[in-house]
C-alpha cells in the first residue's frame, strides 16, 4: 500500500513537472519575462566603436564593433571625482567624445519629453559638474566643438560656454508657460511628429537656430489631479488640483510657428524667412555640415505637401530644394526617415504607391531612385557618401517579414540579414558594422555584430535565460493565418492556441487589435500582443483556455499606401468592419465557440473595439475599451486632420463614432481609462459613457487615479490587466 501509494505521488509529480508551471500575473506585469536587451547604444565618430549604458546605471562602456568587447569605461559613477552620483538615466556625448553630459533625475513630462539634472563630465581629469544650478534643464545639445552646450528651461534657451568657467547666457527671455515655447515643441508637435528638441548648432558652432512656438491663442485643456499613491502628491491631500496645458482639437487654433537664429559672437537675432503657411507646421529642423545652412522642414495643415528649405542664419534667405506631395498626406514615418548629408538628401515616399527611397543633390535635383518593388521600405538606416551604398530595412518578403538591406550606387541590393523574421539594425558612423537585432514570433531577441556584408562575427546577446524560464511554463503554440473577407480583401492574422488544443473541442476566442493608420501588430516577431514579450498576456489567456486571435486590417501598415490610405476620411469604418468579418470567419470554424468571442485594444485599438461592437452585426459577445478615443473631434489637430481633415471639412467622416453609435452597442462592456490620460482625454470615456447612459446601455467602468495614456505605476499595471482577464473569463466561459 506504501508502495503503491509513493509510486502515485511519483505519477503525480511526474505528470505536475511535464505540465510546466501557470503564468502569474504579477510577474508578468513586473517584467519578469521582458528579456534582456541593448539599450542607450551610441555608435562613436571612430567608425569601429560604440557606447552603451550599464544595466545597472553606473558605468558608460565603449565597446568594439568588431569584437563586442570592452574597449574601455567612459565614465564610472564609483570613480568620477566632483558630484557623487548614485546612478545615471541617460548621456550626451560631445562629437570630440572629449565630454559627457550625464542625465539624472529624470521626470517625464510627454510621451518623449522630460526634464533632468545634467552634469557635464570632461574625460580628460575625470571630474563631474553641474550643467546649470539654476534648476532641471530639457534637451540639452553639445555645440559641434564640443565648447558648448545649449539647453531649455522654463520655455527659454540658454547656453553654457565650457571654455569661460561654464558661464551661463540666457539666449530667449520671452518664452512663458502655455504661452511661449522656445527650443522644444509644444504638445501636438511633440506627440504627433516624434520630436522633443527644436534647436540646433551650425556647424561651425558659431549660430544657434530654433523653431519658436507661440502657443498662446491655442485652447487650453485641464485635468483634475489628486493625492493618489505611487507617486503620492501631497499638494494635492486637501484639495484636489488641476493639471493645465495646450492642447488644440480638430479643427481649432494651432501654435504659430517661426525659426529663429542667434549669433553667439554678436549676440544679434534674426528671425530667418522661412515659407511656412499660417496654419502650417514646422516638424524639422537639421543641422547641416555646412556651416552657412541649416534644413527646415515645413508642412501644410493638410499634411499632404512636405517642403525642406535649406537656410542661411546669418543672412535669413531660405531656400526650397525638394518639395514631397502625395495623394491624401505624407506618412509621419516618411518624414522621420529623411537623411541629409554632405551632397545628398535621401528622401523616403510613397509616391508610387508603395514607400521607397529617392535621392536628391543638394540643389534638389532628383538623382534616382534606390529601390523599386511592390513592397514597403519599413526603416532607413543612411547613405554613405564614401560608397555611395544606401542602408534600409523593407517588407519585400511579405508585410509579417522585416530584413535589412543595402543597395550599392550601381543599383545591385543585397540582403544583408537574410532570416526571416524581424531583422533590424544600429550602424557605426562608417557603415561598416552594425548591430544586428534579430527575432521571430517564437524567438526572443537575439543581438549580434556583423560586419558590412552581413556576416556575424560574435553574438552579444541571445537570451538564452529567457528561454530556458519559458520553457518552465505550459504555453500554446502561435502560428500565422490568412483569410479572405467578403470583399476579397485578404487579411494577415496570427493565433495562439493552449497548448492542449483539441480540434474536436469547441473554444472561446479573444480578439486583440490596435488598426490605426499605418500600425502593425501581426508581424514574425518577438514583441507581439498586448503586452509585447512574445503575446504572454495572451498566453496566460490561453492557459485559462482561450484562444487569442490578432488580425490587421485595412489601414495598417506594411501593405502599400492603397491598403494604409483606404481609411482616410472614414476612421474606423473599414477597421472595424474587418474585426467584425474576422469574428465571423472564426465563428465558421469547427473549434470556435461562436457565441463567445470578445474583443479588445488600447487607444485606438480601444476606438476600433467600440466601433466594431457597435455595427449591428452583434459578432462580439463582449469587448474591453481601454483609453479610447470616441470622437475625433475630441482628439489633436495634427492626428486627426492628417487622417480626417478639419471637422467642418468633413462633418460625415467625425459624425460616425462610437458615441453616434452608442445605441447599437451589443455585447458586454469594460471601459478603463486613466484620470489625467494627456493624450487621449478622459473627456473620450466621460461623453461615450454618457452616451450609453441615455441610450439605456449597461457597461462596467474603471477609472485610475492620476495615471496617464499607458495606465501604469505602482500596482496599476498589474490591477488592470487582472480586471480585464477576470472580465473575459466571466463574459467567455
Amino acid at each position: 500500500m506504501k508502495k503503491t501509494l509513493l509510486l502515485l505521488l511519483g505519477l503525480c509529480l511526474s505528470i505536475a513537472i511535464s505540465a510546466g508551471n501557470s503564468l502569474d500575473l504579477k510577474d508578468i506585469t513586473s517584467g519578469a519575462f521582458r528579456g534582456e536587451t541593448i539599450s542607450a547604444v551610441k555608435a562613436l565618430a571612430d567608425g569601429e566603436t560604440y557606447a552603451q549604458l550599464s544595466s545597472d546605471g553606473h558605468r558608460i562602456v565603449q565597446y568594439s564593433f568588431k569584437t563586442g568587447k570592452e574597449v574601455s569605461v567612459l565614465f564610472d559613477t564609483q570613480t568620477a571625482k566632483g558630484a557623487q552620483l548614485d546612478g545615471i538615466d541617460g548621456y550626451i556625448m560631445s562629437a570630440d567624445g572629449q565630454r559627457i553630459l550625464i542625465q539624472t533625475n529624470t521626470q517625464r513630462i510627454y510621451r518623449h519629453s522630460f526634464c533632468a539634472t545634467y552634469y557635464i563630465y570632461t574625460v580628460r581629469n575625470n571630474r563631474l559638474v553641474p550643467l546649470s544650478e539654476g534648476g532641471p534643464q530639457q534637451t540639452p545639445l553639445f555645440s559641434p566643438d564640443g565648447l558648448q552646450i545649449a539647453f531649455v528651461r522654463d520655455n527659454n534657451i540658454f547656453i553654457v560656454k565650457l571654455l569661460y568657467d561654464n558661464a551661463e547666457v540666457q539666449i530667449t527671455k520671452d518664452g512663458s508657460h502655455n504661452a511661449i515655447i522656445n527650443g522644444i515643441p509644444d504638445w501636438v508637435n511633440e506627440e504627433e511628429f516624434g520630436n522633443a528638441r527644436s534647436m540646433v548648432f551650425t556647424a561651425d558652432s558659431k549660430q544657434l537656430v530654433w523653431v519658436r512656438y507661440d502657443e498662446s491663442k491655442v485652447r487650453q485643456y485641464s485635468m483634475t489631479m489628486f493625492k493618489g499613491l505611487n507617486p503620492e502628491r501631497t499638494e494635492y491631500a486637501e484639495y484636489p488640483g488641476e493639471y493645465s496645458y495646450k492642447y488644440p482639437i480638430a479643427g481649432e487654433q494651432n501654435s504659430t510657428v517661426s525659426v529663429w537664429s542667434f549669433d553667439i559672437a554678436s549676440r544679434q537675432t534674426r528671425q530667418l524667412q522661412v515659407p511656412v503657411d499660417a496654419d502650417g507646421y514646422i516638424p524639422r529642423l537639421i543641422m547641416l555640415n555646412d556651416p552657412t545652412q541649416v534644413a527646415v522642414y515645413t508642412l501644410n495643415r493638410h499634411q499632404d505637401c512636405l517642403r525642406i528649405f535649406l537656410c542661411n542664419p546669418l543672412s535669413t534667405v531660405c531656400k526650397q530644394v525638394v518639395e514631397e506631395k502625395v495623394d491624401k498626406y505624407i506618412r509621419e514615418e516618411a518624414m522621420d526617415g529623411i537623411r541629409i548629408t554632405d551632397r545628398h538628401i535621401l528622401v523616403p515616399s510613397d509616391r508610387s504607391g508603395w514607400m521607397h527611397l529617392y535621392l536628391y543633390n543638394l540643389n534638389g535635383q532628383m538623382l534616382r531612385q534606390i529601390d523599386n518593388g511592390d513592397y514597403e521600405v519599413s526603416a532607413v538606416y543612411g547613405y554613405d557618401e564614401a560608397t555611395g551604398n544606401t542602408y534600409f530595412a523593407s517588407h519585400e518578403n511579405g508585410a509579417t517579414d522585416q530584413r535589412v538591406y543595402v543597395v550599392h550606387e550601381n543599383g545591385r541590393k543585397e540582403c544583408l540579414t537574410p532570416k526571416a523574421g524581424w531583422n533590424s539594425a544600429t550602424f557605426s558612423r562608417n557603415f561598416q558594422y552594425f548591430i544586428h537585432t534579430w527575432s521571430n514570433i517564437d524567438t526572443p531577441p537575439v543581438y549580434a555584430l556583423c560586419d558590412a556584408k552581413g556576416k556575424t562575427l560574435t553574438t552579444l546577446i541571445d537570451n538564452s535565460n529567457l528561454r530556458s524560464k519559458l520553457a518552465e511554463y505550459t504555453l500554446g503554440t502561435t502560428e500565422f493565418f490568412q483569410f479572405t473577407t467578403s470583399e476579397g480583401i485578404v487579411l494577415n492574422g496570427w493565433m495562439l492556441k493552449p497548448a492542449n488544443f483539441d480540434a474536436s473541442k469547441r473554444y472561446p476566442v479573444v480578439m486583440y487589435q490596435y488598426g490605426g493608420p499605418g500600425n502593425q501588430q501581426v508581424a514574425n516577431k518577438w514583441n507581439i500582443g498586448i503586452s509585447g514579450q512574445g503575446a504572454i498576456v495572451e498566453q496566460m489567456l490561453s492557459q485559462q483556455g482561450f484562444v487569442c486571435v490578432c488580425v490587421d486590417g485595412r489601414g495598417t501598415g506594411g501593405r502599400g499606401a492603397a491598403f494604409e490610405k483606404c481609411t482616410y476620411q472614414k476612421l474606423g469604418q473599414l477597421e472595424a468592419k474587418d474585426q467584425v468579418e474576422t469574428a465571423q470567419w472564426l465563428s465558421r470554424q469547427p473549434w470556435v465557440d461562436k457565441e463567445h468571442i470578445g474583443i479588445w485594444g488600447w487607444s485606438y485599438g480601444g476606438f476600433n473595439t467600440l466601433m466594431s461592437m457597435s455595427d449591428g452585426s452583434n459578432a462580439f459577445c463582449c469587448g474591453i475599451a481601454i483609453a479610447p478615443p470616441t470622437s475625433w473631434k475630441y482628439y489633436d489637430t495634427v492626428y486627426s486632420e492628417r487622417f480626417m481633415r478639419t471637422p467642418k471639412e468633413n462633418p460625415l467622416g467625425y459624425y460616425d463614432n462610437p458615441i453616434n453609435r452608442a445605441e447599437k452597442l451589443h455585447g458586454a462592456l469594460l471601459l478603463c481609462h486613466g484620470l489625467a490620460d494627456d493624450n487621449v482625454h478622459f473627456r473620450n470615456t466621460a461623453e461615450y459613457t454618457e452616451a450609453l447612459v441615455q441610450a439605456d446601455k449597461d457597461f462596467r467602468q474603471l477609472v485610475y487615479t492620476n495615471r496617464n495614456h499607458s495606465i501604469y505605476g505602482g500596482n496599476t499595471r498589474n490591477h488592470l490587466f487582472r480586471q480585464c482577464i477576470d472580465f473575459f473569463n466571466e463574459k467567455l466561459k
